[in-house]
């Protein structure tokens, strides 16, 4: 019987053994070089093709140096390696593997749930430490002659590895609840206080308890507080660093107390709306790098001597190998050895420039050098090339816009959006029309057509149905300064309302208000709108109706009102209610896991509402496969009002159905009564609609989305938090003192 070839010739094996160990160091170095240049933009920027390499390259940094290290400590049982001297160069990089598993200072992990993991990763530093001191140990001898240098190198394989082990578990969950929350407080000892009131009033003395409250219930004292005028940028930073520390217990479902309450809205308060944008934005930015980078651990004394001590043992390296006789070394293993050295020492150089340029050194090492006018001036002008809204009385080059955006932005400034309308459109394909010719481009549009319908089977087949979505429908925007002004007055004025009637269930209230309260409000404010809607008929559309079905109602009549009829008269409020309604339809239908706890059955009410709507569309010839405009979607739009709505949907198609398509219908029938002022009232019932998303969302899925460059829903969430507008508000604890006291018995004559 012939025996079977090879499926690997020789030469191909003889190629991997040669490369195979170089190969994998290359890639490691490369992978390292990559994380540590691209890896902040997952806090600037929402775009899958950014994120997806990000997160490969952090999953095979690991897995390159682990394997890497295993070839080392293989090859040192394989007496085929060459000369001694280049078994010796090979142990010389082992160290160097060490310190790339310590991974770069800008990225520990890709989620939250990574550093729940950091057991594995401290067992992960134990095994390859001692696989490396074994590689080590085989080539331990005086012939050695980079004996030295490899013991100094592992130094700061050490330092980075531990680095990162501490890093992941100072931003775990339960490393954070043991450093911020408070010492325990066991109160005054009741025992001993009875024994003693017990025993006194036993013995019949007279007695009298007096109690000395601590802070009182009305104590607006404050630890922070900021100046008349003093608004500039680095005191921004240092406040937004004040309240950062405070803000971490939010990670922890933790909430505010009253004395952390009134500090923050005194602060805010006097904040204008773009300083507090800035402020929040710094202040997601701490809780970014100290969730996901070794900000925790370098930003300490500690860490800055280990840093220094780490860097100062490669350059000695470097000197070390440089001066050495390189007679026996392979001349390819000896500039792969140069661009590790190197390669140490310029990552070391860019991890030490964003050292020196992050927001933590300037809050926390910037009070000790204010004296200095010519640091005061660069730390100032660079902290306003940060900001969101830049003045525009100078033109700013291009270029330079650029490199703003790619390097030096705290988060995305866009607003994601996501419109009913269009996507229905555009799921109903072109539609055949009966004057369409029957020929061979007719024929060229089925097939494609075709085509199109077995790529929607595979791709649903995959469960990708979403992401696919996500890339075609998703529009995005930046955010406009004019819409965070309007969303910051409209929460300051519920803030003031809440602090003005001084009780917790007021801001609870506006805090679970999803568009009710602030329609109130409004009537009250304009008592005209009367004449024109009754106050019960409009809150009848809300009778029953749960927080999904009110989003994709106010969505979708939104769209009516915007492109039905007098398109482009709404305004500043109309393109305010336009982006805020895209907003919140992206945010239920394509987050998902942030919407988890508000959405309810958001996803079938979506699709039965799509299915009425194509269903609509197709019959009156309606339907495109390309990107709409106003016109097409404002002629969609106007087909649906010309619907009677005599009788209610449900009277008709009864509750089997899910879809909202001819509520929203009715609602945005009542809205246009209002004429141009609907606006006003629709922008308002948007911003309270996110309020309601921000506030309720689970405080790990406003963390994790800092990872996906951040998103409007959470500036909101802090927003509210530093307003006070929150449905858990702590009362102000009173130290109470209990004291007894013998009370003077009185004098009693006797009368004989």
């Amino acid at each position: 019987m012939p025996s079977l070839a090879a499926p690997i010739s020789n030469k191909v094996k003889n190629i991997w053994d040669k490369w195979n160990l170089r190969s994998f160091i290359i890639l490691s170095l490369s992978l390292q070089t990559f994380l540590i240049l691209f890896a902040p933009l997952r806090k600037r920027t929402s775009s899958k093709w950014v994120i997806v390499p990000i997160w490969l390259a952090y999953l095979l940094a690991d897995w390159a140096a682990n394997f890497a290290i295993g070839l080392i400590a293989s090859s040192q049982t394989n007496t085929d390696q060459g000369s001694p001297e280049n078994g010796n160069l090979l142990t010389f990089w082992a160290p160097f593997l060490l310190l790339h598993l310590g991974g770069p200072d800008t990225i520990i992990a890709i989620a939250m749930e990574d550093n729940a993991l950091w057991p594995r990763h401290l067992l992960g530093l134990i095994f390859q430490v001692v696989a490396a001191m074994y590689v080590f140990g085989m080539q331990f001898s005086n012939q050695n002659k980079l004996l030295w240098p490899t013991l100094l190198l592992f130094v700061p394989g050490l330092v980075k590895y531990g680095e990162r082990t501490r890093a992941l578990y100072l931003a775990s969950l339960e490393s954070l609840k043991e450093t911020i929350l408070a010492i325990p407080e066991p109160g005054p000892d009741y025992a001993k206080y009875m024994d003693e009131y017990s025993s006194r009033k036993a013995a019949h003395l007279p007695i009298k308890i007096e109690i000395e409250e601590g802070r009182s219930s009305d104590s607006k004292n404050v630890t922070y507080q900021l100046g008349e005028g003093d608004t500039d940028n680095i005191t921004l930073v240092e406040g937004a660093y004040h309240l950062f520390q405070i803000s971490m217990g939010l990670i922890i479902d933790l909430v505010f107390d009253y004395h952390q309450r009134n500090e923050s809205r005194a602060y805010f308060n006097k904040l204008k709306s773009e300083e507090a944008f800035t402020s929040i934005a710094t202040e997601l930015n701490f809780m970014y790098e100290a969730l996901y980078t070794k900000a925790y651990v370098v930003h300490s004394r500690r860490g800055y001597l280990l840093r220094a001590t780490s860097f100062i043992a490669v350059c000695i390296a470097l000197i070390f190998f440089y001066r050495l006789e390189k007679h026996g070394f392979h001349m390819f293993d000896v500039g792969l050895t140069y661009s590790l050295l190197f390669g140490a020492i310029a990552l070391d150089s860019i991890a030490l420039l964003m050292l020196i340029l992050s927001d933590w050194t300037i809050a926390v090492v910037y009070k000790f050098c204010k004296e200095f006018s010519l640091v005061t001036g660069f730390v100032m002008k660079y902290l306003d090339f940060k900001r969101s809204w830049r003045p525009t009385t100078t033109p700013t080059p291009k270029c330079l816009e650029w490199t703003r955006k790619f390097l030096f932005r705290r988060w995305c400034e866009s607003v994601s959006g996501f419109s009913f309308i269009d996507y229905s459109l555009r799921e109903c394909g072109r539609v055949v029309r009966p004057g369409d010719r029957f020929d061979l481009f007719y024929l060229y549009r089925r097939f494609i057509r075709f085509l199109g319908h077995r790529y929607i089977q595979i791709i649903r087949f995959f469960g990708l149905k979403y992401l696919r979505d996500e890339m075609k429908y998703r529009s995005s925007k930046r955010l406009a300064k004019k819409l965070w002004n309007f969303i910051f007055e409209e929460l300051q004025k519920k803030s003031l309302k809440a602090d003005d009637d001084d009780d917790p269930k007021i801001a609870k209230t506006i805090c679970s208000s999803q568009g009710d309260w602030v329609l109130r409000e409004r009537y009250k404010e304009h008592p005209e709108y009367t004449n024109l809607l009754s106050y019960e008929e409009l809150q009848s559309c809300f009778v029953d109706v749960t927080y999904d079905r009110r989003i994709l109602l106010w969505h979708i009549a939104t769209e009516m009102c915007y492109y039905g009829v007098n398109t482009g008269n709404g305004g500043e409020h109309g393109e305010f209610s336009k982006t805020l309604s895209d907003y919140m339809l992206y945010l239920l239908i394509m987050q998902p896991a942030l919407m988890s706890s508000v959405a309810g059955i958001g996803q079938k009410r979506f699709r039965d509402t799509v299915a009425e709507a194509k269903k609509f569309f197709k019959k009156r010839g309606l339907g495109s496969d390309v990107k709409l405009g106003k016109e097409e979607l404002g002629k969609a739009c106007c087909k649906l009002l010309d619907v009677d709505t005599g009788v209610k949907p449900v009277d008709v198609k009864g509750n089997r159905s899910k879809s909202v398509l001819f509520d929203a219908r009715i609602l945005a029938g009542l809205l246009m009564k209002f004429g141009d002022s609907k606006w006003e009232l629709i922008s308002a019932v948007w911003v309270e609609l996110l309020s309601y998303a921000a506030s309720h969302c689970r405080a790990h899925s406003h963390a994790q989305l800092l990872t996906k460059g951040g998103e409007l829903v959470t500036f909101v969430w802090l927003l509210m938090a530093r307003f006070g507008i929150e449905e858990d508000i702590q009362v102000l604890e009173v130290q109470a003192r209990v004291k007894l006291i013998m009370e003077k018995q009185p004098d009693v004559f006797q009368i004989k």
